[in-house]
């Protein structure tokens, strides 16, 4: 699964530590996020999309290979 979650830092200014401390994880799981090696829970991606108001979908994006 593609995202655009380190995008999305960037256009509101802020760190991981910033974004993991909003959502409630830690760095390390925002970092594996952004470098896919770790794909959020269903909740932990919601979570992410409303902290930058905008939808899921304009964060993750499934890959041929998801599906």
């Amino acid at each position: 699964m593609k995202n655009t979650v380190h995008v999305q830092r960037a256009i509101h200014k802020m760190t991981q530590a910033d974004l993991s401390k909003a959502i409630g994880v830690s760095r390390q799981t925002v970092n594996s996020i952004e470098n896919n090696r770790y794909v959020p829970s269903t909740i932990l991606a919601l979570k992410i999309a409303r902290l930058f108001k905008v939808n899921v979908e304009e964060i993750f994006e499934l890959e041929e290979s998801d599906e």
